[in-house]
């Protein structure tokens, strides 16, 4: 009496696909409109990659209504002891799943990744003058900064400092840095903006002279 007859998806979905919705149902719908275990359907349906959330209801006479929330990613998580891949949502959240768009990489302590997404946005919107898009943020356990460019930059912030702010030195490389860089007429690899009243260039070593220096420091 009163069986199942149907699944039914109220929301409109980017990720998760037909086959997965399909697999979930078969796998999580046991025993009738009555006795099925709607809390045990709906952690299957939030087991699903990229699902963040899901509400599920009965529906008469012989259905259960589905309504999911995806995840939307705006960076990749890299795990610090394995270097593994995640994502993070919108709301600064890790998750786990496949993507190949094209987003910023984070890395820094477990929990800290809302820091960093928040951070991410503060630091682009400094950075616009440059023309440069962020493409890196990275906080290390002893929370020291270090940002990177999408030409390749490094640029070390460390830590922030009562004397010296980080937005203060921030500003301070933004206003100088292109004049700079073209009277010095090299192609720089880390800006080092870890001092007071100042920043430290690091040029590019080509190939060829990195191995050169590698075999005399051999010697």
């Amino acid at each position: 009496a009163f069986p199942l007859r149907e699944v039914v998806v109220m929301t409109p979905l980017a990720q998760v696909t037909t086959a997965q919705l399909e697999y979930v149902a078969r796998s999580s719908l046991r025993g009738n409109f009555f006795t099925v275990d709607l809390d045990d359907v709906r952690a299957s349906f939030e087991k699903l990659p990229w699902v963040r959330r899901a509400d599920v209801r009965r529906r008469w006479p012989g259905g259960v209504e589905v309504r999911l929330e995806e995840h939307v990613a705006s960076a990749y998580w890299r795990v610090g002891e394995t270097g593994d891949m995640r994502l993070v949502n919108r709301y600064g959240e890790v998750f786990s799943a496949a993507s190949n768009a094209k987003m910023p990489v984070f890395s820094g302590p477990e929990g800290s990744s809302s820091v960093l997404l928040a951070k991410f946005d503060e630091f682009t919107g400094k950075l616009g003058p440059l023309g440069k898009q962020l493409v890196g943020v990275s906080l290390s356990a002893r929370e020291a900064w270090q940002l990177k460019l999408e030409d390749g930059l490094t640029i070390e912030l460390g830590h922030d400092q009562v004397k010296a702010p980080i937005d203060e030195r921030l500003a301070r490389f933004v206003r100088h840095y292109p004049k700079a860089r073209s009277e010095l007429n090299m192609n720089v690899a880390v800006v080092d903006l870890r001092y007071p009243s100042g920043f430290a260039l690091r040029p590019i070593v080509p190939e060829g002279q990195a191995d050169k220096q590698d075999k005399k420091g051999k010697r």
